[in-house]
């Protein structure tokens, strides 16, 4: 299961916001205005727009994500400086500034044949409340509107997507077992969990953040 926005012909992010319940939507203009109080701007590149020193600042920002939790990236800056190349235009960047200081990156990727975009990878070289939220969701979903796309999908974990309009939505991977007797328990354990995360997802879309319809 993953937590995914999908487009709703929501004309902006302000009409967006109207479509949730009062207390979420005050949630999150509460933290955006915090986030602007901080003195925090945000500038969006993509494509071949990014540069060899946006790249460099969101690897800096993106080790620092790790650090922060002990472990070590598993992407290489070798990685990004081929994707720039070879993939330019599957990719968004959100800068968050204060004057003239860089402070955090988000990285966004795009699927502009199906109008889908993936998220996302991020880091802060400091601490400022809520701008995580900010850079990671808030300005995504108004990049996805203003630009015609109709999915972002928000990643797994974490109920809180939720109350930022991202829903619970299941997926599926595919996979080959070569042992029989291997592949058959597997195959039972997951039609058992496919029954209970099914469950799951219909217990968290009655508690969904939109307002009632009607």
């Amino acid at each position: 299961m993953q937590f995914h926005w999908t487009a709703e012909g929501d004309a902006d992010f302000t009409a967006f916001l109207a479509r949730l319940q009062r207390d979420k939507r005050k949630k999150i203009q509460q933290e955006q205005r915090r986030v602007r109080e901080a003195g925090v701007v945000f500038e969006a590149r993509s494509g071949a727009d990014i540069t060899a020193e946006d790249w460099d600042f969101f690897y800096r920002c993106y080790q620092q994500t790790y650090r922060e939790h002990h472990s070590t990236p598993y992407l290489s800056r070798d990685f990004f400086a081929r994707m720039a190349v070879d993939m330019p235009e599957h990719w968004l960047m959100f800068t968050a500034r204060r004057g003239e200081q860089r402070v955090a990156m988000s990285l966004i990727a795009l699927d502009p044949e199906r109008r889908a975009a993936f998220g996302r990878y991020w880091g802060a070289v400091e601490h400022i409340p809520n701008l995580h939220f900010d850079a990671c969701y808030y300005q995504p979903l108004a990049w996805c509107i203003a630009n015609g796309y109709q999915r972002f999908e928000g990643g797994a974990q974490g109920e809180h997507k939720m109350a930022r309009g991202l829903m619970p939505t299941p997926t599926a991977s595919s996979h080959w077992l070569a042992h029989p007797s291997f592949a058959d328990a597997v195959n039972d354990f997951l039609a058992r969990e496919g029954q209970a995360m099914q469950g799951y997802v219909n217990e968290l879309a009655e508690h969904g953040p939109f307002k009632s319809e009607g």
